[in-house]
């Protein structure tokens, strides 16, 4: 998926420096929970770059791709190097990507918590997704704009029933082999919605605090679900349970735009596009009568 920018004649190719400052201006590291690993993680600050490549995961698989398509720069929104380690030897997963990086010529960078953060973030995008109006962040960043944290928050244009609100959301993502799982009566009237790009229990306290009808995020494991249904009264919040994957492949075209015309702001040019690989782990899944 190749992502146009509005630039213009007498743009040079940047070098990856001046592209990490591009970055910096639209999701700063300074949003990056303490717990993260963001910023670059291979490459020479003076190549050029004049192909870069949106994914959500840094697999084989999807470096593979970007060294097929030229990329000089591939932005990942998870990190590959998120724990320490001692080795990159290509006798590991991470150490062979680490290998097929530096010898195809490819720097690799992460934007994790700090996309999500920040203002056109993962959940932001999940907010437009849904039409969601008056948004607020879940949980304000400590370090940055009022309207900057973790999740949002906000009003559908009107109550929709639940069932159609999971529906909807079923239709914007990418296909993958979990689907969208749902905590609550299909035909409830729903009006305020939080949500979450990626993994969200952690946010259940910000989400009951907020007073939502329903809660979209992924990755809900079974002991924080069942815990947030048992301790509501009235089934609220509901729950609307996505793919990882898909909740946050939704941002890569809305990130790579966003680059692309920073980029031709400064006076670079340079090509983006988005992995069409699909990086969610699962593959099929059983279901009764199915």
């Amino acid at each position: 998926m190749d992502v146009p920018a509005e630039g213009g004649e007498g743009l040079v190719t940047p070098v990856l420096s001046e592209v990490l400052l591009a970055v910096e201006e639209l999701w700063p590291e300074s949003l990056a929970e303490d717990w993260d690993r963001v910023g670059l993680v291979a490459g020479r600050p003076e190549a050029d770059v004049d192909r870069i490549m949106f994914a959500v995961d840094p697999t084989l698989e999807v470096i593979d791709e970007a060294l097929e398509w030229g990329a000089k720069l591939l932005v990942t929104h998870h990190p590959l190097l998120l724990k320490g380690v001692n080795s990159v030897a290509a006798t590991t997963g991470k150490g062979r990507a680490v290998h097929r990086l530096i010898e195809g010529g490819c720097a690799l960078l992460t934007i994790h918590t700090n996309g999500d953060s920040a203002v056109g973030g993962v959940s932001d995008v999940l907010a437009d997704v849904l039409s969601l109006e008056d948004v607020a962040p879940l949980m304000p960043a400590a370090h940055g704009l009022v309207e900057e944290g973790i999740g949002r928050v906000g009003m559908l244009p009107g109550v929709e029933k639940l069932g159609e609100l999971a529906s909807r959301i079923f239709l914007t993502l990418p296909a993958v082999a979990g689907g969208v799982r749902v905590a609550g009566d299909r035909d409830a009237l729903v009006r305020k919605v939080a949500v979450c790009g990626g993994a969200g229990d952690s946010l259940f306290d910000a989400v009951r605090a907020s007073d939502a009808d329903v809660y979209v995020t992924a990755d809900l494991r079974h002991h924080p679900a069942s815990e947030a249904r048992e301790s509501s009264s009235d089934g609220r919040p509901y729950l609307i349970d996505l793919s990882h994957f898909a909740s946050e492949w939704l941002w890569l075209p809305v990130a790579a735009h966003a680059l692309a015309n920073v980029l031709a702001d400064q006076g670079f040019e340079a090509e983006l596009a988005v992995s069409q690989t699909n990086t969610d782990p699962w593959d099929f899944i059983l279901t009764p009568g199915h």
